[in-house]
C-alpha cells in the first residue's frame, strides 16, 4: 500500500555521487518551477485549501513550503561552497507553514521558486567534483555533501510535486 506521505518514496542514494548523477538531479531541480506551475494551474481557493491528505498540508502550504525549503537550501549550498564544513541552522518547517505569509497567493511562491531555482541551476551546473564534496553539518542529520544536498533537492521537489498531483489526479477530485 503506498505511503501517502511519501508517494514518490524516501530519499534514498547509495551510489558514487559524480558529475553525471547531479547533472540528472540538477535538471530535476530546473523543471521544479514548470511542473508545480502546471499542477496547479487553475485550482480554486477550495481546491489549495485542500490537505493532499488527512492531517496533511494543503497544496498552498505545500507550494509555500517549497519556497522556504528551497530558499534554505540555497542558502546551505552557498555556506557549504564557501565555509569550511559549516554548521548549518534548521528551522521549524511546520511552523513556518503556518506563519501569515503562507497564506498569500500561491504566485508568489511560484515566482520565487522561478527565480530562486534559474540562480540555483546556475551554481549547481558550475560544480566541479571537489565542490561536491564538499559538506555541511545538519545538527539533526549530521555532515551533508553538497552532491547528496543535490539529490535530497531533486527529491525533495519532486516528493512534493507528487503531493499535488496524487490528489489533483483522484477520480474524485
Amino acid at each position: 500500500m503506498l505511503d501517502e506521505r511519501y508517494p514518490i518514496g524516501k530519499f534514498d542514494f547509495n551510489g558514487e555521487i559524480t558529475n553525471e548523477v547531479t547533472s540528472g538531479w540538477i535538471k530535476q531541480i530546473e523543471e521544479l518551477p514548470g511542473l508545480l506551475k502546471e499542477a496547479v494551474k487553475g485550482l480554486n481557493k477550495e481546491q489549495l485549501d485542500t490537505p493532499y491528505r488527512a492531517g496533511g498540508w494543503t497544496i498552498q502550504q505545500v507550494v509555500h513550503h517549497l519556497a522556504d525549503s528551497h530558499m534554505n537550501a540555497y542558502i546551505r549550498f552557498k555556506l557549504a561552497l564557501t565555509e569550511d564544513n559549516p554548521v548549518i541552522k534548521p528551522y521549524e518547517e511546520g511552523k513556518w507553514a503556518e506563519l501569515p505569509d503562507s497564506k498569500l497567493s500561491i504566485d508568489i511562491s511560484l515566482e520565487l521558486l522561478e527565480a530562486l531555482h534559474k540562480r540555483l541551476v546556475s551554481l549547481l551546473l558550475h560544480l566541479g567534483l571537489t565542490d561536491i564534496k564538499k559538506t555541511f553539518i545538519h545538527p539533526e542529520s549530521g555532515e551533508v555533501s553538497v552532491g547528496r544536498n543535490i539529490g535530497m533537492y531533486a527529491w525533495h521537489g519532486r516528493h512534493h510535486l507528487a503531493h499535488i498531483t496524487s490528489l489533483t489526479s483522484r477520480k474524485d477530485w
